[in-house]
């Protein structure tokens, strides 16, 4: 054998010898999102599935590096600790939250795994964060700010009921944030020269009642805040409200797709495809550290008839309530279908 063939033989071995045995790439690993919802399946549908392509887009695939955990409380407030400390107990990755309430139960279950609020209301004044600027703690995402959209609502009501001088209230003192919307809307009221009638509910057996109250007190208008039971009851609300002839408006566009008047908030799908550039943050160590504020941005006219005056949701007088007045948010308003408002003499 010629010296050139065992060198050839002699750094083939060697290279076999250094290779020593291939070891199959491991798996990439999946992560678990813990999804909190007040409300039902059904009711979540359309925002979570804008929460799954918003993943998407940023490289995340169900089965393949991601999955997820759903929780449902169906309108009870009362379900949300345990489901909270299950979703715990399965090591998830994140939490995702819808609003408020379920936050809190989040925070109180643990202050280890990362929070996303998808759509929650003030999480400074309910105490979840220290500052927008600098939350502190677990907890991170997204904030309607609802509590600031209290006097456009009333403003809106009062450019399509002229006259009105008294506008009910439907709200939960069991829940943080209705709560607080209650107490925050007295100032724009006053500065209207409008007086709130307050509806409180706990559950589905007190609607009937609450709406008797707003008759009796010959209420204009009504405002329903936002709260996992309310939520979970809106198309009777609508009911009751064209039953109760009361002109009515709701944070929501699930309100109007219900059969109410007006729902004048943010796009809450849009919510969910921006709550997930914050999870997509989260695994990869790049900490979120501010809040990011979200105002109103739309607003929804449905079918609730009242009387034979008619109005349309696009008259510039309603127009210009909805826009807030140079909001610097771009507006859109978006008519779904025409409505009637009753005219009190």
């Amino acid at each position: 054998m010629n010296n050139r063939r065992k060198l050839v033989i002699a750094l083939g071995a060697g290279a076999l010898v250094g290779a020593g045995p291939v070891r199959a790439q491991a798996p990439p690993k999946v992560r678990r999102i813990g999804l909190l919802s007040p409300s039902s399946p059904s009711d979540d549908a359309l925002s979570y599935q804008a929460f799954r392509l918003g993943l998407r887009d940023l490289g995340w695939a169900e089965g393949k590096n991601i999955s997820f955990e759903y929780r449902y409380a169906e309108g009870r407030h009362d379900r949300f600790p345990d489901l909270a400390a299950d979703l715990v107990h399965l090591k998830v990755d994140v939490i995702v939250t819808a609003v408020t309430s379920d936050s809190l139960a989040a925070q109180k279950a643990t202050r280890t795994i990362p929070i996303v609020m998808a759509a929650g209301g003030d999480p400074v004044a309910i105490g979840l964060v220290e500052s927008l600027a600098r939350p502190g703690g677990n907890v991170t995402g997204l904030s309607q700010m609802i509590s600031e959209l209290g006097g456009k609502r009333l403003a809106l009501l009062k450019e399509m009921v002229p006259k009105l001088s008294l506008v009910a209230v439907l709200w939960n003192p069991q829940s943080a944030s209705s709560t607080l919307y209650w107490k925050e809307i007295q100032l724009p009221a006053r500065q209207l020269g409008l007086q709130l009638h307050s509806l409180k509910v706990r559950g589905p057996d007190d609607f009937d009642k609450a709406f008797e109250d707003a008759t009796r007190a010959r209420a204009g208008a009504l405002v329903v805040t936002g709260d996992p039971v309310i939520t979970a009851n809106l198309k009777r609300i609508a009911g009751l409200a064209a039953k109760s002839r009361l002109p009515s408006i709701y944070q929501s566009s699930a309100f109007a797709d219900a059969g109410g008047l007006v729902a004048y908030g943010p796009d809450r799908a849009d919510l969910y495809r921006r709550a997930a550039t914050y999870v997509d943050k989260i695994p990869q160590g790049r900490e979120t550290r501010r809040f990011a504020h979200r105002t109103a941005d739309q607003v929804r006219a449905g079918d609730q008839p009242q009387d034979s005056q008619s109005a349309r949701p696009h008259d510039p007088a309603i127009a210009a309530a909805a826009r807030g007045r140079g909001d610097p948010v771009t507006e859109l308003f978006r008519i779904v279908r025409r409505f009637r408002v009753r005219r009190r003499n």
